[in-house]
């Protein structure tokens, strides 16, 4: 087996391919990649048992012989990474090696037979979707952050999609917080489409696929895979069903507030220099008097407090609040001002942006509630 390739076409290959690779395991066949070579492209395939991803490449490639090999991912990237000629020539010896060389470089890896290396489901298109892959990077960026942590809750380490007609929404969180995105399609789609994605499957493909590609989405059994361009991703379905949370969310309070989102973006990361001694609780006191203080209880560093010029609306009111979940929340929001509502001080807090003017012709919609704190 002998081929060429360009190698920045080859680190292109690496760099996607590697999202699906295990980097801590008790499986060492998962720290490869698996290579078959064929007289007319070459397909990488890297699998970590809750997700694989399979790209075939046919262009840029020079292929004499045929063969399929697993290779070590860590220590060929690291390679390859430090190749600075412009093609690749990778070569199977007869030592169960292989050799990779350039015109000023050389350097032999021990393969694996491909037969130890896990096969990808074969895909039975069930129910299946075709969506722009900027939709859904976007739908994931704006509600992976509220999704709880694996090895924390992982039954709640996911993301729930649903398209139906024109309408996407995504929704994530961790009982302690809730987000909801919803977009606008310019046309209907063929077929309604829900899902539960895990969340570490989001957090890889969202960095992974461009935003003017296509991606066909399918699922099938207890499996998805997006597929879009000569690349295919495929991953784990978990069970369960996710909570009905249109209720969670609140329709009636007695106080609201408008605020600068940046300003109080740039006041918490202040305050959190302090609040992390507290577990990053803070105090958040409402003025109809048109402001509002941040403060944290006394530490072992120093006590803080801050007050922004706010329109409150309603009753005064005091609330305990997590102020890192307040960051993340104001980091997915693109509006200059959000909404901050609530009833009472153990009721949830819902938090919104505030359309913009210039932005009228806006079909996104986004919410998002946190739990307040009891103290």
């Amino acid at each position: 087996m002998k081929f060429k390739i360009y190698t920045d076409i080859l680190k292109d290959w690496l760099n996607i391919v590697n999202h699906a690779t295990a980097s801590i395991t008790t499986t060492p066949i998962l720290e490869n990649i698996l290579l078959k070579v064929n007289f007319n492209n070459i397909v990488l395939t890297s699998n970590n048992l809750e997700m694989a991803i399979e790209y075939v490449i046919v262009d840029n490639i020079k292929i004499e012989t045929q063969w399929a090999f697993c290779i070590p991912s860590k220590l060929f990237t690291n390679y390859i990474s430090l190749v600075q000629d412009d093609e690749v020539t990778i070569e199977l010896l007869n030592d169960n090696s292989i050799k990779i060389w350039t015109s000023s470089w050389k350097m032999k890896i021990k393969w694996i037979e491909a037969s130890e290396f896990p096969l990808i489901p074969s895909i039975r298109e069930e129910v299946s979707i075709n969506i722009l892959w900027k939709i859904i990077k976007k739908s994931i960026d704006k509600t992976l952050f509220s999704s709880a942590e694996w090895a924390i809750r992982p039954n709640l380490a996911w993301l729930y999609m649903e398209v139906k007609k024109n309408e996407v929404i995504f929704a994530s969180t961790d009982s302690f917080r809730l987000s909801e995105y919803k977009t606008i399609l310019s046309e209907n789609v063929k077929n309604d489409f829900f899902q539960i994605i895990p969340s570490k499957t989001a957090s890889q493909i969202k960095n992974i696929l461009s935003d003017n590609d296509e991606v066909k989405i399918i699922s099938w059994d207890n499996q998805i895979s997006f597929i879009f361009w000569n690349i295919k991703i495929f991953s784990r379905l978990l069970n369960g069903k996710f909570p009905d949370y249109i209720n969670f969310f609140p329709t009636s309070f007695l106080t609201k507030a408008e605020v600068n989102r940046v300003d109080l973006m740039w006041a918490l990361k202040k305050i959190n220099l302090i609040s992390r001694e507290n577990n990053y609780s803070i105090k958040m006191s409402l003025s109809a008097s048109r402001w509002i203080e941040l403060e944290t209880a006394e530490t072992q560093i120093w006590e803080w407090d801050v007050t922004l010029v706010w329109l409150v609306e309603w009753e005064d009111n005091i609330i305990w609040i997590n102020s890192i979940y307040f960051l993340e929340v104001l980091w997915v929001i693109e509006t200059t001002h959000i909404s901050i509502s609530f009833e009472n001080p153990l009721s949830p807090i819902l938090i919104s942006p505030i359309t913009d003017p210039e932005k009228k012709d806006n079909t996104d919609s986004f919410k998002h509630i946190i739990m307040p704190l009891k103290i």
